[in-house]
């Protein structure tokens, strides 16, 4: 039996995750389902879109993956069903899908035409788990849907290059756990652009003009320990989904804070690159 994932924005106070849950074991009781996350704060797209693209490839081929953020149909926010990298996606066709799509380009997109046959205000719980305990029992998308060619874009996920590509200028799309801010500007967009000039980083009143390739490179083990100081003290990384990432040694936003407390950076609040001409 195929692996079912969810992703969605439904917390962990209601009933709205567990809801789900019974309607796939209803439906299919040897199902195996795995929670992603349901912590994606409301209707942000940019973030379960960030969530998916880093974890999806760790599931094995075939897995399903329900992703419930702004699943309300209407005549702008159509459902659909993806199929992608030998993975299946089921979600609004709101942008989620189109982070993923910017670098592997779908199999298969077909517009899910259920609903007439399903009676329903909770789409996720009804629409969303009869296609994908179709899709788990080898059923075709065509059964459950009409061919398209293209999916919604999600705006910003591409960053904004000047003319004379001196500057890119990206948002933060994520913020982890940690605080750590993670930005919409990938390695491989930015080495483009760079063509190996120096460069500044600037996040509001922060300046930053290294890339560390992980955490405990900013730090010098040559100095003794307790001389260091470094918790607390601001850095950039690509991260492992090779994403620009804003963070703070061993961050603890109770203790030392976050990149997103101290620098006072939130979703959507612009990042950009400044490089120095040679």
């Amino acid at each position: 039996m195929a692996i079912i994932t969810l992703t969605t924005d439904f917390g962990e106070k209601d009933h709205f995750a567990g809801a789900t849950k019974g309607a796939i074991y209803s439906e299919l009781p040897d199902a195996r389902i795995v929670d992603i996350s349901h912590s994606i704060s409301p209707f942000s797209i940019p973030e379960a879109a960030y969530i998916i693209k880093n974890v999806y490839s760790s599931f094995p081929k075939g897995t399903i993956h329900i992703i419930g953020i702004d699943s309300e149909i209407t005549p702008e926010n159509k459902h659909i069903a993806v199929k992608l990298d030998d993975h299946f996606f089921i979600c609004a066709n709101n942008g989620i899908m189109s982070m993923i799509c910017a670098e592997i380009s779908p199999d298969k997109i077909v517009e899910i035409n259920i609903h007439d046959k399903i009676q329903t205000s909770f789409p996720v719980l009804d629409v969303f788990v009869k296609a994908a305990c179709h899709i788990a029992r080898g059923g075709t998308l065509e059964i459950i849907g009409k061919t398209i060619d293209e999916i919604k874009p999600i705006k910003n996920v591409v960053p904004y290059v000047n003319d004379d590509k001196t500057q890119i200028i990206g948002r933060v799309i994520y913020i982890d756990n940690y605080g750590n801010v993670i930005t919409n500007i990938k390695r491989s967009f930015f080495e483009a652009i760079q063509k190996g000039r120096d460069f500044e980083i600037s996040a509001r009143n922060n300046k930053f003009k290294t890339i560390y390739e992980k955490y405990s490179d900013f730090v010098n083990f040559e100095i003794e320990e307790s001389k260091r100081n470094d918790e607390g003290r601001g850095l950039v990384v690509f991260n492992s989904g090779d994403f620009l990432e804003i963070a703070v040694y061993k961050s603890n936003s109770s203790t030392v804070g976050s990149a997103s407390t101290l620098m006072g950076l939130d979703l959507m609040d612009t990042v950009s690159v400044n490089f120095i001409k040679a």
